[in-house]
């Protein structure tokens, strides 16, 4: 709304040509990203104990009596994170842009997903009757579909012509391999698996928060190179008309996630829930694929990888197969729960760990 609403008065009166300012993109990412943080920190208290009010809590699980400092119920607030994004987003992007529409969509699906879970979950009074593995599995997989055809089409993809169907990976100048309609199934998985790496990886208060906001920061980086001519072709990086909108949307989930950590930093009393995570996760794996860097997420990510790959090791492989354990329990953040390790320490320690990673994600700029 403010871009239609500055470029209208920047043409109609000449005082206020200044706000020609809603023309860059580094302007409105700066714009969204401080909007996004006030809207969430100064709004949320109220909203969080509205949800209190109305029994929107988190049952959390009693794995053998096993005692956390974090294993206590809580508000879910993850409809907080996901219309503070929208509201910002509304302001501050092109609403006409595909790339917008497609991240809008990416959030509004997986939100909805996410409530849904989140909401059965309270209906029922446990964590563990929320939706089933295998309908998160079909409707993560009907967006993942629905995107990829749009997305590799001829006549509706974003990209320009040729480019959508290319492999990039990391460290490497010139794309690998052309997958054509493959694409399509490598993106339903990109996106299913970052979706549900982050749903995961929400165990403890901050844990998931801190390391989405430094992969959507590395995330933007390469979509405002990517819709720059001068530097993307400086750093030999595909140019891409229009993905620029995407590193405001990255600077406004930034900023975003900052706020709501005002709040779900330990001892939280709010946490995302299914309904923030996924949305989140959703957004991240269209990103990830709008921007030509899906490889990327296994760098930046890396936190998230982990914590994924700890579940279908522990769960799929040891227990199933093998019949037996890797862990004391998974996600691995709680299995150095089981050892003794106290819940902030672990946080920390990942945000560490994710911080480190998103500098070795913005070093395959130059490094390639």
């Amino acid at each position: 709304m403010i871009y239609y609403l500055g470029t209208y008065l920047q043409d109609t009166v000449e005082a206020l040509s200044f706000l020609r300012l809603v023309d860059s993109i580094s302007f409105r990412a700066i714009s969204g990203a401080i909007t996004s943080l006030l809207i969430t920190i100064l709004c949320g208290g109220r909203v969080i104990l509205y949800f209190y009010r109305r029994g929107y809590r988190d049952i959390p699980r009693d794995y053998l009596n096993f005692q956390s400092t974090d294993n206590q119920a809580k508000t879910y607030g993850g409809g907080l994170l996901v219309a503070v994004i929208l509201i910002s987003v509304a302001l501050w992007c092109k609403l006409h842009s595909v790339f917008v529409l497609l991240c809008l969509g990416a959030i509004a699906w997986f939100a909805a997903l996410g409530w849904i879970d989140d909401f059965l979950k309270v209906r029922h009074g446990s964590s563990d009757h929320g939706l089933s593995e295998a309908a998160k599995l079909a409707l993560q997989i009907a967006y993942g579909t629905a995107f990829g055809l749009v997305y590799v089409g001829e006549f509706l993809s974003p990209l320009p012509a040729g480019l959508a169907t290319q492999l990039y990976l990391p460290f490497f100048k010139n794309p690998v391999i052309d997958l054509s309609w493959a694409y399509v199934p490598f993106i339903v998985f990109t996106i299913t698996a970052i979706s549900n790496s982050v749903n995961i990886a929400d165990g403890l208060d901050g844990l998931a928060v801190v390391p989405t906001s430094f992969v959507v920061a590395v995330f933007g980086v390469f979509a405002y190179v990517s819709s720059h001519a001068q530097i993307s072709a400086f750093l030999i990086f595909p140019f891409m008309p229009g993905v620029g909108e995407i590193a405001v949307i990255c600077s406004i989930v930034f900023g975003a996630c900052l706020g709501f950590l005002w709040f779900n930093s330990y001892p939280a009393n709010v946490i995302m829930g299914d309904t923030g995570s996924m949305a989140l996760g959703g957004l991240l794996g269209t990103v990830a694929v709008l921007v030509k860097q899906e490889f990327l997420f296994l760098i930046v990510g890396g936190i998230f990888v982990s914590e994924a790959l700890s579940v279908v090791i522990q769960e799929k492989i040891g227990i199933k197969w093998l019949g037996r354990r890797f862990f004391a329990r998974s996600p691995v953040h709680h299995h150095f729960q089981q050892r003794g390790l106290a819940d902030t320490k672990i946080v920390i320690r990942f945000w560490i760990v994710a911080g480190i990673l998103a500098l070795c994600g913005l070093a395959t700029l130059k490094i390639r």
